[in-house]
């Protein structure tokens, strides 16, 4: 367990950081372009490390080393312009209402980095491959669907399953031939949004079947039959009321569509690291998640998306 001296510390700490978030704030500029924005000012920030860290689905690579993606019933193009982030098929009253918050920009992760890294030289080994991640702000309903697809999967039959069912069910999204210019992969192309809980509620395994969910089928189902019935879960303990959903989907979507950032998602990646870099037997579940709570505390969501991010990599 923590001191008092360390959670005094971490207390000044986390006082720092909320006055540095706001100086970040100030210090973000943007400019408009034809059919983008143009973000300037920010810091520990790559687009490689947010959206290949597990916590979305919906965004795909580029030729150009660009991600198009389909999130808050928008489609748009993000990429690096040196130091400078390029939203393509946005404007500046977007940014500030929708990607502003979804890429979490007003949170200082440099000083997060710091209070992680500071005293654990396998998080900051971590860190550093992973420095630029952040955590999604993503819409709850989205995140619930992913997460309970994501059961016993790989992240590209995710990516198509989750894909797959937004082209049958979900609403469509139009683009016009100058809102999608500037964004690869969306030329010529429909998006579509993730289908809401009254359209899974009454679909079939027979509707549901071309989307090839397997067992998941009756769990999405009948979670968004629960959706539906008693309205979205607003903590962790309501959503291991979901059908098929334990505690490592739970947490998952705990931390990505609730933003509880001490969630400590356990999956295969984490038992691996937990026990190859800390010891732990790969079993021994609870024991990560009080090891987690008592070194991570607060931060254990971005502690455990720079492990994730950091073990992938160690294993390619």
């Amino acid at each position: 367990m923590m001191s008092r001296a360390e959670v005094a510390g971490r207390a000044g700490a986390a006082e720092g950081a909320a006055a540095a978030a706001q100086a970040r704030a100030a210090a973000i500029t943007t400019r408009p372009g034809r059919n983008s924005v143009t973000v300037s000012g920010i810091r520990d920030f790559n687009l490689d490390h947010i959206f290949d860290c597990g916590q979305c689905f919906r965004w795909a690579k580029q030729e150009d080393g660009s991600y198009t993606g389909i999130a808050m019933n928008r489609v748009v193009n993000m990429r690096m312009s040196g130091s400078d982030l390029v939203i393509s098929g946005s404007d500046e009253a977007d940014f500030e209402n929708i990607w502003r918050p979804y890429l979490d920009l007003d949170r200082d992760y440099g000083e997060i980095k710091k209070i992680l890294g500071n005293s654990d030289p396998v998080m900051k080994l971590a860190i550093g491959a992973g420095e630029g991640i952040r955590i999604l702000k993503q819409d709850l309903w989205e995140t619930i669907v992913s997460f309970i697809i994501s059961q016993n999967n790989n992240i590209p039959r995710i990516k198509g399953c989750v894909e797959k069912l937004a082209e049958c069910f979900g609403e469509e999204i139009k683009l016009s031939e100058s809102r999608a210019e500037g964004i690869p992969g969306a030329s010529g192309r429909r998006g579509y949004c993730v289908p809401d809980a009254p359209t899974l509620a009454v679909l079939t395994a027979e509707d549901l079947a071309p989307v090839r969910l397997g067992y998941r089928t009756r769990y999405l189902v009948e979670s968004a039959r629960q959706v539906c019935e008693k309205g979205l879960p607003t903590n962790l303990a309501e959503l291991t009321e979901l059908t098929g959903v334990g505690p490592k989907v739970a947490n998952c979507i705990n931390l990505f569509g609730l933003g509880e950032f001490s969630s400590f998602p356990i999956d295969v990646w984490v038992k691996r690291v937990m026990h190859r870099l800390y010891g732990f037997e790969e079993k021994d579940v609870r024991g990560m998640a009080s090891f987690a709570q008592e070194s991570f505390g607060d931060l254990g969501g971005i502690a455990q998306q720079y492990l994730f991010y950091y073990i992938r990599g160690l294993e390619a």
